[in-house]
């Protein structure tokens, strides 16, 4: 059971990504929440993209993704959370049941005009997804394979 972290760029492949993993895991029979950027926004009417009410749109999910993780949920989490530093205190603050995952892409989005400026790649303890050249379901299946070997997992993540 984990916290299943996806951060990067829009229409980096965060959500696909997400998605594949979710419907991976419940075939699997675990329980497990999809939170979802967008779907936040729409659901907390947080339309405000400054650095304010991107950290607090990001506080809500962290939130979510620890209480649901507490009451026994695996929790997949696709959010652009261009702040390095709150990333890494919340996974200070949860331990080692966060896995982060920095997906990003040399091609270009239909939604790059909705990049996030300020956004800092992790430097540490994530895994690193390339959309560029793999298709979702390659990729889905180098990270299921980390998460299956958890202990390897734990040590291949970049550092």
């Amino acid at each position: 059971m984990a916290i299943y972290w996806f951060t990067g760029q829009p229409s980096h492949g965060k959500t696909t990504l997400a998605e594949i993993l979710v419907a991976n895991l419940k075939w699997r029979d675990r329980k497990v929440f999809h939170i979802d950027g967008d779907n936040l926004r729409a659901l907390t009417s947080n339309q405000d993209y400054s650095k304010q009410g991107r950290l607090d749109n990001i506080i809500g999910a962290q939130k979510i993704a620890n209480y649901l993780h507490n009451e026994g949920y695996d929790v997949v989490v696709s959010l652009v959370s261009p702040y390095r530093k709150q990333r890494e205190e919340f996974k200070k603050h949860v331990g080692n049941k966060i896995i982060e995952l920095y997906v990003h892409t040399e091609e270009i989005r239909e939604r790059d005009s909705f990049k996030s400026i300020d956004y800092e790649a992790p430097l540490e303890n994530f895994i690193d997804v390339d959309t560029t050249l793999k298709t979702p379901n390659e990729n889905i299946k180098d990270i299921l394979w980390l998460i299956e070997n958890d202990t390897l997992l734990r040590l291949l993540l970049i550092e």
